[in-house]
């Protein structure tokens, strides 16, 4: 069992930045992949990127690339999700989730997720 709690998010103007925490509880987040996803009011959840375990694989989806970063400390069992240049568009609530596999793909089937913090971008 994993818990989770993002926290983070808050309105912001378009074009600058916020780094995101995913503070997890238990030991297992130490070799979990973890990802960050995010959900838009009518929307499906997609995910915004992952990172294995040990930081030797990333993805991230197409959109954000070269603007997010992942990144995680599993010594104080933390994930960071650093979001630059942010645009109105990706206004929706983040999420945190990890999950024992590395998918490397678009999948968003992680087995535990937190609840969520709303990251709202204003023009």
């Amino acid at each position: 069992q994993v818990e989770l709690v993002e926290s983070g998010g808050r309105s912001v103007q378009a074009g600058l930045s916020l780094r995101l925490s995913c503070a997890a509880s238990g030991r297992a987040f130490k070799s979990y992949t973890l990802g960050w996803f995010r959900q838009a009011p009518g929307k499906e959840r997609e995910i915004v990127a992952a990172i294995d375990w040990s930081s030797s694989y990333i993805y991230y989806r197409d959109s954000v690339k070269g603007r997010f970063t992942i990144s995680r400390d599993n010594r104080n069992n933390t994930g960071y999700l650093q979001m630059n240049r942010l645009k109105p568009e990706e206004t929706a609530v983040y999420y945190c989730a990890v999950d024992p596999v590395w998918y490397n793909s678009d999948f968003v089937g992680y087995r535990y997720f937190g609840q969520g913090t709303q990251v709202t971008v204003f023009s």
